[in-house]
């Protein structure tokens, strides 16, 4: 194995620290409302046929379980992320679980934030890794790989239940168009589990793939120093490769990971339905929760921020059964639920971090 390299940060992976003074904290909300309010524009402003919100009946107390789910599955996946921090501290003795929760918890929702305002989500595994390198305590290797492997459970959850559903649930769906394309965004979900497997599972092959890739960019002149940067590549991922195996390896951690993973998405797509009669919809559970997941599905690969655009569009099928004035607003609830709650959160979170360091005086441990 290469010897460790001093002060290893993917700076291509680093943000920009902002929110150091007050009046960009203030353009950073403010460029947040903007993102929200033209992706809502977008997404719902042409919708000339929603009927006025004062004549809309609605059954509030059917958000009850709709916002229950939400809070408990977002639960899950941060004591997912609390489990892989737990087993990844080289001396347990150490581990703060208090400060491993917030950690967790911060990392989930601005992994979430930064899917959800970059296209096909390409933002917030990258953000995870940086803000976990400077928060958790953890080692680069973990810090890596505990967001990564947070990511790949998510996503082997979410095939597990597809898979279910497609299997015994898929005559409940008079849609052969969908179910196909539903099968096709599966590929895309399982992409990455199978890449990190032959990176865990064979690093030294990564490695030389690494090492080939790096070369090149060397001679068109992006990587400028080449040996450096190999051998802080061949480094990451053998310390990659090394925590990934050890949340594989560890008894029922695997599982535990995956039982949550399938939780939180169970969850999530039970929403639709909540919401659906709340609006007065007259639908059944699973015909309602298989065509969720199988829509959830066929959007994934689709390259926009949240999924904007093609998400309203083919859940549009799921909220046909409402009549035409009240979808507008069942979806917008909907929306709220999976994309914009994360979006407003974000710049929360970061005004909370920003109140924290001026409390402590500016200390690196909640620097971002």
């Amino acid at each position: 194995m290469p010897e460790p390299v001093a002060d290893i940060d993917n700076k291509a992976l680093v943000p920009k620290k902002i929110l150091k003074k007050p009046l960009l904290i203030i353009f950073f909300v403010l460029l947040n409302i903007a993102v929200i309010a033209i992706t809502a524009f977008s997404e719902f402003g042409n919708s000339e046929n929603a009927a006025e919100l004062s004549e809309v009946k609605i059954n509030w107390w059917l958000l009850v379980p709709a916002t229950l789910c939400f809070i408990v599955a977002l639960t899950c996946e941060i004591y997912k992320y609390v489990l892989m921090m737990r087993e990844m501290t080289r001396d347990k003795s150490t581990f703060d679980r208090k400060r491993a929760r917030k950690v967790a918890r911060r990392t989930v929702l601005l992994g979430r934030y930064y899917d959800n305002i970059t296209p096909a989500a390409i933002g917030g595994q990258p953000f995870q890794i940086y803000y976990m390198r400077k928060n958790s305590k953890l080692s680069h290797g973990a810090s890596t790989s505990v967001p990564i492997f947070g990511m790949i459970s998510g996503q082997i959850g979410f095939i597990i239940i597809a898979v279910f559903c497609f299997l015994f649930g898929s005559l409940t769906i008079n849609n052969a168009v969908l179910i196909g394309t539903a099968c096709f965004g599966l590929l895309f979900y399982a992409f990455w589990p199978v890449i990190v497997m032959i990176a865990t599972f064979l690093p030294k092959a990564t490695t030389e793939l690494i090492s080939i890739i790096v070369k090149f960019l060397a001679k068109i002149h992006i990587v400028k120093n080449k040996k450096e940067t190999i051998q802080k590549a061949e480094y990451e991922v053998n310390e990659y490769a090394k925590c990934v195996r050890r949340i594989l390896q560890t008894k029922g951690l695997f599982i535990k990971t995956i039982v949550l993973s399938v939780v939180f998405h169970v969850l999530i797509s039970m929403i639709p339905f909540f919401v659906l009669t709340a609006f007065g919809g007259q639908v059944d559970f699973l015909p309602c929760f298989v065509t969720t997941v199988a829509v959830t599905s066929a959007v994934y690969f689709v390259p926009t921020p949240g999924n904007a655009g093609a998400a309203e569009g083919t859940f549009y099928i799921v909220f046909s059964a409402l009549s035409s004035g009240y979808i507008f607003w069942a979806m917008l609830v909907w929306r709220f639920f999976s994309y914009y709650i994360y979006v407003i959160m974000g710049p929360i979170i970061y005004f909370a971090m920003y109140l924290e360091r001026k409390r402590e005086g500016g200390s690196h441990a909640t620097e971002v």
